[in-house]
């Protein structure tokens, strides 16, 4: 008998029951997301009598191209124009959600009798919003070609630099138990210079030779090209130690500018839905109700923290923006989530021996319930908001 990888089994596994789920919550009208998820803590090995999944080291290594792909599909309908057009109201929104999250978690921890450091990383992680989440529900609920969800886009990358910013100062003081203003300004200069480098040899490099070749190239080259393109730039992104996710963000707005630009996106559809599924299946399995039964409380408390305090922050960096009450109201029940980056924040906590270990499930399980939420918080936050 041929032998078969682990891999291949868990990969069948994962899309076969993602898919039943999938047809099931299609059928009752319930956000995919949410199956997925689902999926991920039934087939899960945390899930007793029996583990399906045997290979899970790898299946999380793919699962990060779920979030790649996801970002890039983002970058394909975000051009460089539209950055710049939701720039200042978007940057204003994410430092006020991100300031008031941030001390919204560190009082949370100082009440908990948690040490500073702690405190902060757990502010740190209850700011960042889920990118991959919320484009995904949106996507599900076409609802990405509102004029809403462009700003979303720009906030939530906007979110993602403050993430990369906030992990360097944690890191070093982490270590070195002080914070220096200095080397967090140089970090932040030197990711101002590299990323806006990135988007102008971009603009000027890959849009012209995509023009160039427009006559010359199949369908399956469009992929090839396109998809390498992608991973390139996480690549060097990654060299840098910047999110993975950034790096495909920004080739995808690069290559918006392209000629081929809507058969890019065709073409990448099923790709980002594949690895998709895998990347919230991967989370759901992440999921030990063990431990949210007995750590209940706390995962409730830090979850209502969340949602509570992104839907004011976030609503009230709209009012500030003059977005106005209906726009600001959706904005705030669309942000109220936390997700990969958060996973990630909480990560080198632990191995930097800033947070106890235990605090990485928790963090999981207040994702999922947030992501679980989303859909529904999003679904009603048109009436909240035209009723306000």
């Amino acid at each position: 008998m041929l032998h078969i990888a682990p891999l291949i089994q868990d990969l069948a596994v994962i899309l076969g029951a993602a898919s039943l789920v999938a047809i099931l919550f299609q059928y009752i009208g319930q956000p995919i997301v949410l199956g997925y998820l689902i999926t991920g803590v039934i087939i899960g090995p945390h899930t007793p009598p029996y583990s399906f999944i045997s290979d899970i080291p790898t299946l999380t290594q793919i699962a990060e191209l779920g979030v790649i792909f996801l970002m890039f599909s983002i970058g394909l309908e975000f051009s460089f124009h539209k950055i710049v057009k939701v720039g200042f109201p978007a940057l204003i929104i994410a430092i006020v959600e991100v300031f008031m999250m941030v001390l919204l978690g560190f009082g949370l921890g100082q009440l908990l009798g948690w040490k500073t450091i702690s405190s902060l990383f757990l502010g740190v992680a209850l700011a960042i919003s889920s990118t991959t989440i919320i484009v995904k529900t949106l996507d599900e609920m076409r609802l990405k070609d509102e004029n809403l969800t462009d700003l979303i886009f720009g906030i939530l990358i906007i979110e993602d630099l403050i993430a990369i910013l906030l992990l360097a100062a944690l890191s070093a003081m982490a270590t070195t138990q002080t914070f220096s203003l200095t080397n967090s300004l140089i970090d932040f200069g030197e990711l101002v210079l590299i990323v806006s480098s990135w988007f102008v040899l971009g603009y000027f490099i890959f849009p012209r030779f995509f023009r160039l070749i427009r006559h010359h190239i199949t369908q399956e080259t469009l992929t090839l090209l396109s998809v390498a393109c992608c991973l390139f730039l996480v690549c060097v992104s990654s060299y840098f130690q910047y999110s993975v996710a950034l790096g495909a963000f920004i080739m995808g707005s690069i290559l918006a500018g392209a000629p081929q630009i809507h058969r890019i996106e065709k073409l990448l559809r099923p790709i980002r839905d594949i690895f998709a599924a895998i990347f919230f299946v991967s989370i759901g399995m992440l999921v030990d109700p063990k431990i949210i039964i007995h750590d209940y409380k706390l995962i409730l408390l830090m979850s209502a923290v969340a949602v509570v305090g992104k839907i004011v922050s976030s609503g009230l960096g709209g009012l500030l923006t003059k977005q106005g009450i209906d726009v600001s109201i959706r904005l705030g029940f669309t942000m109220a989530q936390i997700g990969e980056f958060s996973f990630i924040i909480v990560g080198m906590g632990v191995v930097l021996g800033a947070v106890n270990q235990e605090l990485s499930p928790v963090i999981i399980s207040i994702s999922a319930i947030t992501t679980f939420l989303t859909p529904y918080l999003i679904r009603l936050s048109g009436p909240v908001g035209a009723s306000l």
